[in-house]
């Protein structure tokens, strides 16, 4: 008989439906539980959305009761939340076993320091998870410094679709270097705006183009600071794009560029999308960019906020193609030995049965 797993979380976060069908699509009967189903991205129809009544921040503590009820009637193998702040209040809260909890970036990095009480908050919605998962080592040893005690966190990274994610390059003129990402301050864009200002200034020769797919808050700041460095043309602002659409926008780039400033970039799946494209990377040493990135093999990795430093490793990328050919090959076999969906998947399919036996084993001596 298929487990059946109640996945807690926003159901419209593409990593969240990723997870929802790849487990449906591996035999375990799968129910999404959220505030967001009104926005929930599209789900196989086996698959049970249930929608939680209240929404909004207050939401998280509202539907404890409604979530309780709900594992009570429905009796799933495992309550498993995705993000360590919201619905892990809701997972704590409602007080169900066994409970697994994911954490995911800005849950455990910039929640817990807002407030004493959000810190405490996070604390205790690890402590009361049966077992915890990240997505990166790095987040991990961030988890353990908020909670010492948590013992061993799997680590399960989101992957990357090497059949949706593949080279299929184009004869194109000059170098384009991209990105994309959201277009808010941890992600850097303004540090890769003042770099590829610095680039052209360098290589005032050079047919370079810069290509930024993504929205958010920090749009119209940035287009005044490329307005201010005179880019004009070299700059061409995508927008957001479905993410199906994103594999072809990667495919344009010669150089895909990751500058985030904040370690609460956890594990980086856009710079694996695009290493799966065999585009050749350069990232930050933010958060988990330098697990995924082996510098000087799969990519380089460069100080963050320091456009300067980035500017001279795009500076060696654009001037030696064989050097961008050699990190591009490589970093498409990273991608698809390492981090591959299908091996992801595997990975957090033995977390949850290994969750869900220990606590039958446990259930069974008591």
């Amino acid at each position: 008989m298929s487990l059946h797993i109640a996945l807690l979380g926003q159901a419209n976060s593409v990593h969240l439906q990723r997870w929802a069908v790849a487990l449906h699509e591996r035999g375990r009967r799968v129910s999404v539980i959220t505030q967001q189903a009104a926005e929930a991205l599209p789900l196989p129809s086996e698959v049970v959305l249930h929608a939680l009544p209240w929404c909004g921040a207050a939401g998280y503590l509202l539907n404890a009761l409604p979530l309780r009820r709900w594992l009570r009637a429905h009796s799933p193998d495992l309550l498993h939340a995705h993000y360590a702040s919201g619905y892990g209040s809701t997972a704590m809260l409602a007080g169900w076993h066994p409970t697994a909890l994911s954490v995911w970036g800005s849950d455990v990095y910039d929640f817990p320091e807002e407030s004493a009480l959000k810190g405490w908050l996070v604390r205790r919605n690890l402590r009361f998870a049966d077992a915890l998962a990240s997505t990166s080592q790095a987040m991990a040893e961030q988890v353990r410094r908020l909670w010492p005690g948590a013992g061993e966190i799997a680590v399960t990274p989101f992957g990357v679709d090497t059949v949706l994610f593949a080279p299929t390059p184009e004869a194109r003129q000059g170098v384009t270097i991209g990105t994309v990402k959201t277009l808010d301050h941890k992600y850097g864009i303004d540090t890769l705006l003042c770099a590829f200002a610095a680039l052209r200034a360098q290589l005032p020769d050079r047919a370079l183009k810069l290509l930024i797919v993504g929205d958010g808050p920090q749009r119209a700041a940035l287009h005044d600071l490329a307005a201010r460095f005179r880019l004009g043309d070299a700059v061409q602002w995508a927008g957001a794009v479905p993410h199906a659409q994103v594999p072809q926008w990667l495919n344009r780039m010669d150089i895909y560029v990751a500058a985030s400033r904040l370690d609460s970039e956890s594990f980086g799946v856009a710079v694996v999308e695009a290493m799966a494209c065999g585009v050749p990377v350069v990232v930050s040493d933010a958060g988990g960019l330098p697990e995924v990135v082996v510098h000087g093999v799969s990519g380089l990795v460069v100080p963050r906020e320091q456009p300067q430093a980035l500017a001279a490793s795009l500076a060696e990328l654009v001037l030696d193609t064989a050097l961008r050919q050699r990190l591009a090959a490589a970093g498409l076999t990273r991608a698809t030995n390492a981090f591959a969906w299908p091996l992801c998947v595997d990975r957090m399919l033995a977390f949850q049965d290994g969750v869900v036996e220990r606590w039958n084993a446990d259930a069974g001596r008591a």
